[in-house]
């Protein structure tokens, strides 16, 4: 190999190793979705997220307001902290 080659072929290792930092750095930038829970009793009618009881299908489905067998995903470890006229949220269906 040529001295010309030689610096052509470091050039390009070079080129290679620095494409591969940025594409690195790209994605580990990138952030991750937060971590979710199921919050029971804080939607409001139509505006769960899934499980209103019997009679339902599934997102939207609430018919009232607080409906305690209705979920709402919220940030984790947040839910029983969420308060409505009802009561609090719950991780588990509560009666109301």
């Amino acid at each position: 190999m040529s001295p010309t080659q030689m610096t052509l072929a470091g050039a390009s290792a070079l080129a290679l190793v620095a494409g591969a930092g940025i594409a690195h750095a790209n994605t580990s930038g990138q952030s991750t979705a937060p971590a979710m829970e199921k919050c029971y009793g804080v939607a409001l009618a139509g505006k769960n997220d899934c499980a209103a009881g019997p009679g339902t299908t599934c997102a939207g489905t609430s018919v009232r307001d607080y409906q305690g067998n209705a979920w709402k995903l919220v940030p984790a470890g947040t839910c029983a902290s969420i308060r409505t006229p009802a009561g609090n949220g719950s991780l588990t269906p509560v009666s109301r």
